[in-house]
């Protein structure tokens, strides 16, 4: 029994060594002392020669890649600070194996590769370009070249995005002034403009009232000069019935608006006002 023991736990740690399982989300690279084998990209159990085979596992999903940010030089000579991410995934694991063997000198492979293209594209348009209509042709642009460099490498890159684009932070302020200097100058000009608009209504209301008030004062005098016609033919219709009548209503008349209270008036005694005043007394 007891030479059976150990015997068993070398038969373990040899079918523990010459077996292997493979995850869905992963493939395995079978190596000889270095040299590639074979390659198991179907999930599962697995049997590999033990202690000469070497299983080496490497992911079949999507990676993530995020870089560092850094500063480029646009056309018009200004620098963007900017922080970048890549999608990628290994699509021929033996020859990855061979040429980059992990997936940190992969991530390292990609940001070298990854900054010079969008450097150098980035480089081509100027900083307003980039941030309002040519971002999208930029990041198409680097991912196609990219991914033609890295295919050797048996890698596919899915899709370079930039995360953030910016001024660097010594240049934020200046670029804020800039802005509120704008701002301000757009806002007096609407003030301008709203003034000059404002005076353009003043002056048409007063021209339209200078207008119909210059049409009532017209119709006014009018209405009254019609009233005073009307009047002195009423008038010399009374004349013409009755002088002595007429002469005498008149003269009333003017005693009732001159005198009143304690009014004194001297008229002379052969004036046909002292007349009727002698003949009514």
């Amino acid at each position: 029994m007891k030479k059976i023991i150990p015997v068993l736990i070398i038969l373990l740690i040899l079918l523990a060594n010459a077996t292997f399982v493979v995850y869905a989300t992963e493939q395995v690279v079978i190596t000889e002392f270095g040299k590639p084998v074979r390659v198991v990209t179907e999930p599962g159990l697995n049997f590999k020669m033990p202690f000469i085979h070497k299983a080496t596992v490497l992911s079949k999903q999507i990676l993530d890649y995020d870089s560092a940010p850094y500063n480029i030089y646009t056309s018009d000579k200004k620098t963007m600070r900017v922080d970048n991410y890549a999608k990628w995934r290994i699509v021929d694991p033996l020859v990855f194996l061979q040429s980059l063997r992990t997936e940190s000198a992969a991530q390292a492979r990609l940001d070298d590769m990854i900054y010079s293209i969008l450097r150098e594209e980035l480089g081509k348009y100027t900083f307003t370009d980039i941030i309002r209509k040519e971002r999208t042709n930029i990041m198409q642009t680097v991912t196609t070249n990219v991914n033609k460099s890295m295919n050797e490498f048996g890698v596919e890159l899915i899709d370079v995005r930039i995360k953030r684009a910016d001024l660097p932070q010594e240049n934020e302020q200046a670029v804020f002034n800039r802005m509120i200097s704008e701002r301000e100058r757009m806002a007096s000009r609407y003030l301008s403009e709203g003034d000059e608009e404002s005076l353009k209504i003043t002056s048409e209301a007063d021209k339209r009232v200078a207008v119909v008030l210059a049409r009532a004062y017209r119709e006014a005098e009018e209405i009254k000069a019609e009233g005073d016609q009307e009047a002195a033919q009423i008038y010399n219709m009374a004349y013409d019935r009755d002088p002595d009548f007429y002469s005498f209503w008149i003269a009333l008349n003017t005693l009732k608006e001159t005198i009143g209270g304690s009014t004194t008036l001297f008229i002379p005694h052969d004036s046909d006002l002292a007349r009727y005043i002698f003949t009514i007394q």
